[in-house]
Order: C-alpha cells, then sequence, then structure tokens
C-alpha cells in the first residue's frame, strides 16, 4: 500500500490550482471580482477574528455547499460566475480544498498564498 503523505497531496495540488497573494485577493474583492471564502473552522474565526466581506464556508462543508444546486447560490450570498477566492490559517487545507472545487468542475478557483496570516498583515480589515 502507497500512501500518500500531506506533503505529496499539497505538492501535487500546487502543480494544478492557481495561488495568488493576498495583495491581488484584496484587489479583486475591491472590485468585485470574486468570492472570498474563509474556509478555517469557526473556532479559528472566534480566535483570530474574521476577514470583513469573508464568507464562511467551514473545510469540511465546501464541497456540500458549493454544490451547483445549493441553496447558497439561490440566495445571492455567493455568485457562481465570479472567481472563488478561498483561504485558510496557512494556505495547506486551502490548496486542497481549491484543488477539490477543481475536480468538481469549477474553473475560475484560487486559494492565498500564506492564508489568514498573510491577509492579517495586508489591507483587509479583520473584525
Amino acid at each position: 500500500m502507497n500512501v500518500k503523505t500531506i506533503q505529496n497531496l499539497v505538492s501535487e495540488a500546487m502543480n494544478e490550482i492557481k495561488t495568488i497573494d493576498a495583495e491581488e485577493a484584496y484587489q479583486m474583492v475591491q472590485n468585485k471580482n470574486c468570492n472570498l471564502i474563509d474556509i478555517r473552522e469557526s473556532n479559528e474565526l472566534e480566535n483570530t477574528g474574521r476577514v470583513e466581506g469573508a464568507s464562511h464556508i467551514p473545510r469540511g462543508m465546501l464541497e456540500v455547499y458549493l454544490d451547483p444546486n445549493s441553496p447558497i447560490f439561490e440566495n445571492g450570498k455567493i455568485d457562481q460566475n465570479k472567481e472563488f477566492v478561498l483561504f485558510c490559517a496557512g494556505g495547506v487545507r486551502s490548496a486542497l480544498a481549491v484543488k477539490s472545487l477543481k475536480d468538481m468542475g469549477y474553473q475560475k478557483v484560487s486559494h492565498i498564498d500564506g492564508g489568514f496570516g498573510s491577509i492579517a498583515s495586508s489591507k483587509f480589515k479583520i473584525i
């Protein structure tokens, strides 16, 4: 049996996904060109704060919430025509999540290099 390590999984995902920095993500948000999605767990948001304007979809529910038939699209909270920009605490979970969304068929998906750590030291407002 050949079990892949998390490092292998992330390395493979990084070869297939788009990675952007916090500044590029900030510009996309300002231009209303993306859905900024925080995939951290609720307790992480409680401990470190949330990014103003970001939607919260925990990693464990991402594929369920972003199913094309999900009510999240019907209520207008997420715009399926805009790029999905994901972030987690440091970039590992978001890289794997972007790979999963690509596997679902989403084309306009990316993640923020350095995750919340890089966002917190950028122009984003933490509330």
